[in-house]
């Protein structure tokens, strides 16, 4: 008979072991050497191990898209995938976008068509857009739509949201010559 961890520590039992695992994560360009629980979620390495705070835990099930980064160049809600599945792979938060003390032309295109209101969304938001442009997903409006509609504003700055994306996209395609 299984018990749970309320009933174990009732009847005076230590409850078993976490094993833990060291990894090494290599965040915003910068290594870190962690001693984590197996079940740490990459989200909870980055704000509470790492202090790292941009990444939202919104519903903490990968639906809100609140805690999303980068790893390995491709977005990831952070709340669904353990730390130690990160291992050797680079990780980009909200936090490692600016460059020299200068926002990432999404981050300012955000700034610049007001897409944000109370904030909480806006780092995975930025996250995702950024994604959507280097994966050159953006060709039309509905691509836009569907790429970015795993992340959502309970204030529905959507239309400011997608202009901010447009006009990254538009920057992007002058700098390449394209059409």
């Amino acid at each position: 008979m299984k018990h749970t961890e309320t009933e174990t520590r009732l009847s005076g039992q230590s409850p078993p072991e976490v094993p833990q695992v060291d990894i090494t994560l290599t965040v915003n360009g910068i290594s870190h050497s962690l001693q984590v629980d197996t079940r740490v979620t990459l989200l909870d390495a980055l704000r509470d191990h790492l202090g790292l705070t941009g990444a939202k835990k919104g519903c903490d099930q990968g639906a809100c898209g609140a805690c999303t980064v980068m790893v390995d160049g491709r977005r990831v809600v952070s709340c669904l995938a353990l730390a130690a599945q990160c291992q050797g792979r680079e990780i980009t938060t909200i936090e490692g976008l600016s460059t020299d003390g200068e926002l990432h032309p999404m981050q300012a295109a955000f700034a610049r068509h007001d897409a944000f209101q109370c904030g909480y969304c806006t780092p995975g938001q930025i996250i995702s857009a950024v994604c959507l442009i280097e994966e050159g997903r953006a060709e039309t409006e509905e691509d836009i739509r569907e790429f970015m509609s795993g992340n959502l504003c309970r204030c529905g700055a959507y239309p400011n949201i997608r202009a901010a994306i447009r006009d990254v996209k538009a920057a992007v395609h002058d700098v390449k010559g394209e059409s």
